[in-house]
């Protein structure tokens, strides 16, 4: 346990900065989750849609520097060629 009068305050202000990284983090991995259960279902709207807010999502967690922004490009990177994926393979079915 802190001493200090600092680190009593350093403290708190851990909590609350780790709190609210935890929000951009969950929320970020929970869209991203999103975009990819429309994409194993084959549903290429809501994927493109979920994409779209997940990019922001993630965009969003790597700005609030609740990750860092070489796992934001990743994250991005692979959602992105998920549903990228699906779009040439639906439109290699209707062919």
């Amino acid at each position: 346990m802190p001493n200090t009068k600092s680190a009593k305050k350093r403290l708190r202000q851990n909590i609350k900065r780790r709190e609210r990284n935890r929000y951009y983090v969950r929320r970020m991995k929970t869209e991203a989750k999103k975009v990819l259960e429309a994409v194993a279902q084959k549903d290429l709207e809501r994927a493109k849609e979920q994409l779209r807010v997940a990019m922001k999502w993630i965009e969003r967690a790597a700005a609030r520097g609740a990750i860092h922004k070489n796992e934001a490009a990743r994250r991005q990177s692979r959602v992105a060629s998920a549903v990228a994926k699906l779009e040439k393979e639906l439109a290699g079915q209707q062919q």
